[in-house]
């Protein structure tokens, strides 16, 4: 085979491959070896073939690269924290906009559901969020103070032990997720009602507005990666159910995988808004706009990681990819012409 016929045969997927290996791609270990092997065997030709030619050097180059990143020390992983959340997981989040539609979607149906419910129901709220919460938030407001409740415990305690409940509301979430996603969708169910109902409570006793200004201030984040876990549940079902060409059992390991990185991103944001219920929610005679602030700053936090950054980020990706190839190619054929 001619050396140009070579190349032109092969040369979309050594493009691929030095673009997983120069972008860090986040891809199964696998698929990395196997590529690995095949990009070793074209070298092998290249020798055999064309020898001292420009496709050797290249192809030479391409392995020298792949060796390390498969076999690179952990010494040269000091920053993998910090990459995780600046550049993989946004990068692999950004597949996955799909399932977070999905939950949150759902979670939105059933909080309509719940303050429906309320609203024709009259032991709706009572039924679903128990006699004894009812009961002390009754007294609170006939003490002048409805959101009492945040006052029982004092801040570090109540920062813990938040931030735990809302870490395994969270496990629950992905984990349910094995029920090919119906699981994750029954969590998501749970808990909109109770939220729905919730709000509709303090509506109808006329507290709707100093209920959502001090709720929302630890909710805004907490909800959303609620939502946000709900979604990697997902991503670990659909793994069961859509396996692509990949075989099942690999999807579902390639789902769980995945689903266990989004989980593990919104740990720094369960801590962030166990801080804000334990610490900040407490404080109910703040001023309106200091309220307000904190939950636009909070929204604004959860939409720009996890929506507007991810899309940005694949859109540089894409572009430089686009650019990279570009150049390659052309160089490479140059120097065959």
């Amino acid at each position: 085979m001619r050396e140009a016929a070579f190349v032109k045969q092969n040369k979309d997927k050594w493009i691929e491959f030095e673009t997983i290996l120069t972008n860090k791609t986040n891809i199964d270990p696998d698929l990395l070896s196997d590529l690995y092997i095949e990009i070793t065997d074209h070298l092998s030709y290249a020798k055999t073939f064309y020898k001292n030619s420009n496709t050797e050097r290249y192809l030479n180059q391409l392995a020298s690269k792949a060796h390390q990143n498969i076999y690179r020390t952990k010494k040269e992983s000091k920053n993998r924290l910090i990459s995780f959340f600046k550049t993989e997981f946004p990068t692999l989040f950004y597949q996955h906009h799909r399932e977070l539609l999905i939950t949150f979607l759902t979670f939105t149906l059933f909080v309509i559901v719940g303050a429906f419910s309320a609203a024709n129901e009259g032991d709706f709220v009572r039924s679903f969020l128990g006699d004894g919460y009812v009961n002390m938030t009754l007294e609170n407001i006939e003490k002048g103070d409805p959101m009492g409740v945040y006052k029982q415990q004092g801040e570090f305690n109540m920062f813990l032990g938040i931030t735990l409940n809302n870490i395994k509301v969270a496990l629950f979430a992905f984990g349910y997720g094995i029920l090919l996603g119906v699981g994750t969708l029954y969590i998501m169910m749970q808990n909109g009602i109770m939220l729905g109902s919730f709000q509709y409570f303090f509506y109808e006793k006329g507290l709707l507005w100093e209920s959502a200004r001090t709720i929302w201030i630890h909710g805004t984040i907490e909800i959303s990666v609620i939502i946000i876990a709900g979604c990697a549940g997902l991503v670990m079902g659909n793994g069961i159910l859509f396996t692509g060409t990949l075989p099942r059992l690999e999807a579902f390991k390639r789902g769980v995988i995945n689903g266990l990185k989004i989980l593990m991103s919104t740990i720094p944001f369960f801590i962030i808004a166990g801080f804000l219920e334990g610490f900040v929610t407490r404080h109910t005679e703040m001023p309106d706009w200091l309220a307000i602030l904190i939950i636009s700053g909070s929204l604004a936090l959860i939409l720009f990681y996890y929506v507007i950054y991810p899309i940005r980020l694949n859109k540089k990706l894409k572009a430089l990819n686009n650019l990279k190839n570009t150049i390659t190619l052309t160089n490479l054929e140059t120097d065959l012409t």
